[in-house]
């Protein structure tokens, strides 16, 4: 046999009125903390989940997030386009060129997996919360409204001073380097002096280095040459030295 329940309190009357009066009360002596939207934006934090950007340079239409995404809301279009050979007897390649990207965020359920799983990083989250709409089927939204939310995604947050850095910015480092190298090496780089139009080619040095200054005595007791004669013709008319003149074997 159950226990008797002990005898209720009476209550009285007017004492849940004189509660809710006390937790007003409280409330008014407290700092506001309501947000005056839309007037003031609110200060989202920087992994918000409001819609998807595209980056469409970086798709390469492997179909990846429309295969897992587990609402089927996304929905591409793509044609094959033929790249001509870079080189002669080269072969040809073909490449995916992409014609449509939308996703349909009445269906979206904002769990991230087709930006998990892009390979290529074309896929990122913008904290834009403002796209409603009047109507369901505006919902769907095309590329370029999702290259539009592109530019509102947030930088990344810097790495810790002791972390290593990211394999993709070595790897581009390394390249720069070896671009820039190959560049000063080159005969037409950058560090070498351009020739002008009309530079003349030097007389040849002789074994030891001369000075300047003994160039010019040199030039001085020499006769003087019309100045269509090339250096490494002789000061007699007639006779040339068995070097041929530069330029001569291209015209010929």
């Amino acid at each position: 046999m159950a226990a008797p329940l002990p005898p209720s309190r009476p209550r009285i009357p007017g004492s849940g009125l004189a509660k809710g009066l006390a937790v007003t009360l409280r409330t008014m002596t407290r700092k506001t903390v309501t947000e005056q939207y839309p007037d003031v934006q609110p200060d989202l934090p920087p992994r918000t989940r409001g819609v998807i950007g595209l980056f469409e340079e970086n798709c390469t239409v492997c179909m990846l997030c429309a295969r897992e995404c587990p609402d089927w809301c996304i929905y591409i279009d793509s044609h094959k386009e033929t790249i001509p050979a870079a080189a002669p007897g080269g072969r040809e390649r073909s490449r995916n060129v992409l014609d449509r990207f939308a996703i349909d965020f009445s269906l979206c359920m904002y769990c991230g997996i087709c930006i998990e799983v892009c390979p290529f990083d074309a896929l990122f989250w913008s904290p834009e919360f403002e796209y409603s709409e009047t109507d369901i089927r505006d919902l769907t939204h095309e590329r370029d409204k999702l290259r539009e939310w592109m530019w509102t995604v947030p930088a990344p947050p810097a790495l810790d001073p002791g972390a290593e850095e990211p394999k993709e910015l070595a790897t581009a480092r390394k390249t720069a380097e070896k671009l820039a190298a190959r560049q000063q090496a080159a005969p037409g780089g950058p560090s070498a002096p351009a020739a002008g139009p009309t530079a003349r080619p030097a007389p040849a040095a002789s074994a030891g280095t001369e000075s300047h200054a003994d160039e010019q005595a040199r030039a001085a007791e020499s006769p003087t040459r019309p100045m269509g004669d090339s250096p490494q013709q002789t000061d007699q008319p007639g006779q040339q030295t068995d070097q041929p003149e530069p330029g001569r074997e291209g015209r010929e």
